[in-house]
Parts: structure tokens; sequence; C-alpha cells
């Protein structure tokens, strides 16, 4: 294992604003999702900033340019000031989304984030299936409860925002999935293919859909497009495929400390929400400022640029399209984070990859294998 905190080489240009702040305000959440991108040992955060030092990083990321603001989780419902961080981060002139499971959501609750200023709400389900999806979340009335909520969103004049993430175990219902959503009268569905960092990393042999899956879902998806264009349906589906079925890396996050910041709910700033992982020493709100932090400290310039780059990405031509592919995913297959991502058929290391996908077709893993997002699982993790 490598240890990044002693020296850098910073970008040969001035990076420009973070355009995309996302607060995660809590861990806490009452889902147990097996595919959740929250750390695996969350449990040992209990710390979470007060309404009034998440108001402070909103008007100092603000003031540094920051456009549009997520608030997330865990399940930011949780949290009892959200309609006051809404309205604070309104009056600083943010564009503002939800994220949410919709579990805990209420029209009392729905008024007030109305009333408070929230422009977007977006809603995630876990299957089409009411026993699927209540399984997956770890809650019998969960499956209602979003439907619930999906509807009441609808109501109250927000677009209707959905979003399934799709795995081996419930992508075959992909046609079940696009009905609901035209039937809850959905503007925009992100069909998300498991992405596979935290949790779903950990239970990434349950989690892999085969390739025939993803080409039949696609196709799928595809038909229900062209039927809803001949429809003038103004519902848009966007299927995202997971990137270890590519030979190519994505440009995660539009490059390492380019456009994107966190901060997680103790505070920590990072440049992806998967980079806690990382052997990077981050800054914390608490100690810097958010101009400092962005513009300054070790782990936002740390993978900044292409400095940084060893071979196959040091000279590759699309390294200032794909940044060389995804930090996280790098230290997780490869223990080294500095690696060219091994979704690139370029890497020395594209063979785990490969290796992943075999296991899809010929081992997969079964959904009583996987280990749900909990805080005991979580406990254990840390221990270990």
């Amino acid at each position: 294992m490598h240890s990044y905190g002693s020296s850098f080489s910073k970008p040969g240009h001035e990076p420009g604003p973070p355009m995309w702040l996302l607060a995660e305000l809590t861990y806490r959440c009452p889902l147990q999702c097996p595919y959740c991108s929250n750390p695996l040992d969350f449990a040992r955060s209990k710390q979470e900033l007060s309404t009034e030092q998440w108001i402070e990083v909103f008007r100092q990321s603000r003031a540094l340019g920051a456009a549009q603001l997520g608030f997330s989780g865990g399940e930011p419902l949780v949290r009892q000031d959200l309609a006051i961080l809404i309205g604070a981060a309104r009056e600083l002139g943010y564009y503002t989304n939800l994220i949410t499971s919709g579990i805990g959501l209420t029209e009392e609750k729905l008024a007030s984030f109305s009333a408070a200023g929230l422009d977007h709400i977006q809603i995630s389900f876990q299957a089409a299936d009411e026993e699927v999806n209540n399984l997956l979340a770890g809650s019998k009335k969960a499956f209602a409860q979003k439907l619930a909520m999906a509807r009441a969103v609808k109501a109250h004049g927000y677009p209707m925002v959905l979003n399934f993430v799709t795995h081996r175990h419930n992508i075959d219902n992909i046609g079940r999935i696009i009905e609901l959503c035209v039937e809850l009268e959905a503007d925009f569905v992100e069909l998300a293919t498991c992405q596979f960092y935290g949790w779903a990393e950990l239970n990434r042999a349950g989690l892999l859909p085969s390739k025939a899956q993803l080409v039949r879902a696609e196709a799928i998806t595809n038909q229900w497009r062209e039927k809803l264009a001949a429809q003038n349906h103004p519902c848009k589906l966007i299927f995202v495929t997971p990137d270890y079925y590519e030979e190519r890396p994505k440009a995660c996050m539009n490059g390492w400390g380019n456009l994107f910041l966190d901060i997680t709910p103790d505070g920590t700033a990072l440049p992806c929400h998967s980079a806690r992982q990382l052997p990077v020493e981050f800054p914390s709100v608490l100690e810097h400022s958010i101009e400092y932090i962005w513009r300054h400290s070790f782990g936002f310039n740390r993978f900044r640029g292409d400095d940084w780059m060893p071979e196959p990405c040091r000279n590759c031509d699309e390294r200032q399209r794909d940044f060389g592919g995804c930090r996280c995913q790098a230290f997780m297959l490869t223990g080294d984070a500095s690696n060219a991502d091994p979704v690139c058929s370029k890497s020395a290391d594209h063979g785990k990859i490969l290796a992943a996908r075999r296991q899809a077709e010929e081992a997969p893993g079964t959904m009583a294998e996987l280990k749900f997002r909990n805080e005991r699982a979580s406990r254990l993790i840390a221990k270990a």
C-alpha cells in the first residue's frame, strides 16, 4: 500500500471554481442497500457538522463560485434542520437538489422544503417489484412509501426525477421498471447500473450483471425511448452501464479537483464521494477555509492535472479526455491510486476487470450472499 502525504506536483494552472457542491449531511439511514456508496466503516463516524457549520460551508463555497448544491447522505431527511439548510442555500443563490430514498418524507416536509426554496428532488427505488424493493431496502414499508412520496413530489410541482440502481437481481425486469416510471409520470429516469464503490464493491460478485443482461436491458430501454418519442411523451430515460464492461475509463468527476467538491458529515472535504478510502490526507472544513482546501490543500492537488501520471497514462493521447480514469477504482483493484484505472485496456491490471466479467458469467453471487449496509455490519468491518 502506498501512502501519499508528503510531496506533490501542483497543476500547471489555477483550478476553476467547484461548480457542484455535495453536502453529505449524515451517514444515518433507515435503509440497508447492499450497493450504498457510503464508506464501509461509516459506523466509526458519529460526528456531524452543525446547522451553522453547514451554512458557513455553503457561504464559503458559493463565494468561490459553487452554483449547484446537492443534499445527500445516508438519508438527508434524518436531519431535522434540512428546511433551514435549504432556505440558507436559496438565500445564497444556489440551485438545490435533494437526493433521497423518500423514506421519512411527508406532505408537511414537502411543503416546508418548497417554501424554503428547494428546486429539485430525486427519489431512488430499489426495484419495481415491491418484494424485491423491500428486501433490498431492508424495510417492509419502503416501496409503498416511495410510491406515495413520488406522487406527492409531482403534485407539489417538482419535476419527477427517479433513480433506479440496477444490478443482476433487478435488471431483467427493466421493462417493468420503465412502465412504473411512466405510470408515475416521471420526467427524468436514471437507470444506473451499480458503480462498484463502497458497499457495491464489497458485493460486486453478487451485483455485477452479465454482459447478456446489460445488452438486453439497453435494447429494451431503447425500445421504450422510441415508443415514448413517438407519443411525444416527456419522459427521458438515461441508461448508465457499469464501466466494468468498457475498454476506456470514464472521466471520473470530470477530473480530480476540477468541478466537484464533496463535504462529508464530519466536515472532511473530498474531490469525490468515494475518495475517503484512499491513503491520502484530506482536509477538514473545521480546520481550513474552502478556498484553501480547493486551491492549496494536498488532497485536492494530489491527482489534479496530469503531472502525477505514470505510464501508460503519461503519454496517452486520451489523458486529457479521461484523466487516467478513476483513482478510487485504481486503488481498490491495484493497491496504488496513481496506477491507470484497470478498466482501461492499456492498463497492466486490465485482467482484473476481465476476471470480474467472467465471474459474472460463470460463478455469480446470489442475493442471499449480499452483505447489507447497516450499523452492525459496518462495526464488524471497522474492527477487521
